[in-house]
């Protein structure tokens, strides 16, 4: 039994960057209250929520004792610290950390942002006219993933770890926004490995209005 302290996390359940929480909380097993927060229809711009988080963005995790945490991979590397998911050696907690700005600054921005993009914005939105480059921008983050697993099974050294949790959540959902998958097989093998690993859940799927406006522009 887990007996530390559990947290609380407000976060939207289809984002990447929340599931990344969840997904590491699971692996965990350590105790924690989810607060479904619709940043999709305002949530995270409230007086309350504001408080907590002045950036406007989930996740948000709040300790026992009421201290807060934001960005999502900054929260992976806290839970994960002392545990097999975040190196002891200094030199591959660094190599897994350079994977995890390799997230947020070379994949997500592109292949999440695709995402919503082909999700969640109206068919007319002329934001759609930016997925041409964004579809591209992601398949060449796709490929520098996939060089590094045609030789090595983990993002995080010799095991599965933060820097695979964080490139997963938006990785495993990149056909959503038009990104296949197809011309990746060790991507794709990998993804498979990340799903075999104790604790796995899956990300709550888009809602039907969206999976639609997906199926029309992918």
């Amino acid at each position: 039994m887990n007996t530390q302290a559990p947290v609380t996390v407000h976060g939207f359940s289809p984002s990447g960057n929340c599931h990344k929480v969840r997904l590491l909380l699971e692996h965990l097993g350590r105790p924690f209250r989810w607060i479904e927060t619709r940043s999709d229809q305002g949530a995270t711009h409230t007086p309350d929520f504001l408080a907590l988080n002045p950036n406007g963005k989930v996740p948000v995790l709040v300790r026992d004792d009421g201290a807060v945490l934001t960005e999502s991979n900054a929260m992976l590397c806290w839970l994960a610290d002392g545990t097999q998911y975040l190196p002891a050696d200094a030199w591959a907690r660094a190599q897994a950390l350079s994977w995890m700005f390799f997230e947020q600054y070379s994949h997500e921005p592109f292949v999440a942002v695709a995402r919503f993009i082909a999700g969640w914005t109206p068919l007319d939105s002329p934001r759609r006219a930016d997925l041409p480059r964004l579809r591209e921008r992601s398949h060449g983050a796709l490929a520098v993933m996939e060089r590094h697993l045609s030789t090595h099974a983990w993002f995080t050294g010799e095991r599965y770890g933060v820097a695979d949790i964080a490139l997963f959540a938006y990785t495993d959902v990149a056909p959503h926004g038009g990104v296949s998958l197809e011309p990746y097989p060790a991507i794709r093998a990998w993804l498979g490995r990340v799903r075999a690993t104790p604790g796995f859940v899956e990300m709550v799927g888009l809602d039907a209005e969206a999976a639609e406006r997906v199926a029309r522009t992918a």
